[in-house]
């Protein structure tokens, strides 16, 4: 088989093709690693790569096959994992120098989770120091990469994951999202990216597990490979309480199953805080509605007046930031991002009071999505304003500027639909909505209730049924 085909395989396919014994595990990740190999000192996607150590694992991998064991649903499969995601032995640096020689003594469980699943580890991504931002680069790395235009950024803060799945370098990678850094990336690069309702994915790196707004979720080229990645590593842990008493997955409603969506009622957002939205990324957001309605589904604009707590928000994500990096400003300070310095300095000025303000806002914000979902059954936004932002943009200060017009500083500019969902908890699935005319993906985001994550991935099946993507691939460089 072709380089070409085994690179751009889905994983489902992949796995399949090795429990029958048509696919070699071995041919697969030593196709891939040379690949990343290849790609890395142009997209520099990847912050370490376990190039023996997939191996070995391949190669036990397919002695499994031939001894007719059982097999897991991602049995021989390459995945790789976010620098955030703790992995046993295995260098968790959080893109940071601070924390370079950081060998966790434990898996994540949702590493542990793909891993006996049976997915071959082959490395860990690039993300922005402790994952501060929209955007994939740091002194303590360098810059990721769009593999679709290398000026551009990635978005963040999971783009080394977004940037490989994309790129052909692993069909599946595991991301985290604090304020959209699994669905900004994802939308960047051409990929889907899902974030699960709050609980039902465990998140056990979080400091605060009672006020978590944190998720790990998949990264991967098609819904199904999305939804059967989701499935692994969803779960209840002992050391997330979110997830302890998370609402569980609700099935797929009956009306769901087929393809008529007579009954579907759907919410169009086409604003949040933001101002402008790009026209391509608005048309082709008007096109993946246009394809439900053309198969049943009522869609609305909404028109309530909500309140996005955009700087209620920014106080809860610089101040937070604020109380866990100060520690390292005394020996790390010149080695670390200035622009997470400039959010530190931000989230210092900030009162006990604003921050409490500012928590309780986030419960209104959940109480008046909620009071959506009493009308709709799924909201549909675009998932960024315009396509990606240059990879040099500065996080800290820029504004974003759409048709030659300002329009702020990222969260209110760009990520205005990412953030909301993050502190309400509702699950969130963007997927590639088309092109725009410099080339670049742009991207739709579903957004339902809680518990709603498989009906999202249903109608994001539907939707690339319609409107297929998985057959475009970034030029090779």
């Amino acid at each position: 088989m072709a380089d070409a085909d085994l690179l751009f395989m889905p994983a489902t396919r992949a796995a399949a093709l090795i429990r029958r014994r048509a696919l070699s595990p071995v041919e697969l990740t030593r196709a891939v690693l040379a690949a990343i190999d290849r790609a890395q000192p142009r997209l520099n996607a990847f912050a370490t790569v376990l190039h023996e150590q997939a191996m070995a694992a391949a190669t036990r991998a397919e002695q499994a096959v031939m001894d007719g064991a059982a097999l897991g649903p991602l049995h021989g499969v390459p995945v790789h994992i976010k620098d955030q995601v703790d992995t046993e032995g295995v260098v968790t640096a959080h893109g940071s120098a601070i924390f370079a020689g950081n060998l966790p003594a434990r898996d994540d469980a949702t590493a542990a989770r793909l891993k006996a699943a049976g997915g071959i580890l082959l490395g860990k991504t690039t993300m922005p120091e402790f994952g501060h931002k929209g955007l994939t680069d740091g002194p303590s790395f360098g810059t990721t990469r769009n593999p679709w235009d290398l000026s551009r950024t990635t978005g963040g803060s999971s783009g080394g994951a977004a940037a490989a799945v994309a790129a052909g370098l692993g069909p599946i990678g595991l991301g985290t999202d604090g304020a959209g850094s699994v669905r900004i990336p994802a939308a960047c690069c051409g990929i889907v990216g899902l974030k699960a309702t709050l609980g039902a994915v465990p998140w056990e790196a979080s400091a605060d597990t009672f006020g978590n707004n944190v998720y790990a979720g998949p990264m991967t080229r098609t819904v199904t490979d999305a939804a059967v990645m989701f499935s692994i590593i969803a779960g209840p842990s002992a050391r997330d309480a979110q997830s302890l008493r998370g609402p569980g997955l609700a099935p797929v409603p009956p009306g769901l199953i087929g393809g008529d969506l007579n009954g579907l009622r759907i919410g169009y957002i086409a604003k949040a805080c933001n101002a402008k939205v790009q026209a391509e990324m608005a048309a082709n957001t008007i096109a993946s509605l246009d394809a439900l309605s053309a198969r049943g589904a009522l869609v609305e604009e909404v028109t309530d007046s909500i309140d996005w707590m955009e700087y209620q928000g920014r106080i809860l994500y610089q101040a937070g930031f604020f109380v866990s990096c100060t520690p390292h400003l005394a020996q790390w300070h010149n080695q670390m991002d200035p622009v997470l310095l400039a959010f530190m300095e931000r989230g210092s000025k900030f009162s006990l009071t604003q921050y409490r303000e500012a928590q309780f806002a986030r419960t209104r914000l959940f109480r008046a999505i909620q009071g959506l979902f009493e009308r709709y059954d799924v909201l549909v936004t675009p998932t960024l304003t315009r396509t990606a932002l240059a990879a040099d943009f500065d996080a800290a200060d820029g504004q974003i500027e759409i048709d030659g017009e300002a329009c702020g500083i990222t969260r209110q500019g760009w990520t205005s639909y990412m953030y909301p969902f993050n502190l309400t908890g509702h699950p969130a699935l963007t997927i590639p909505s088309g092109f725009a005319g410099d080339g670049l993906p742009t991207a739709v985001q579903l957004v339902g209730p809680w518990g709603g994550d498989m009906s999202l991935l249903r109608l994001g099946a539907l939707l690339e049924q319609d409107r297929p993507w998985a057959q475009h691939r970034p030029p090779a460089g």
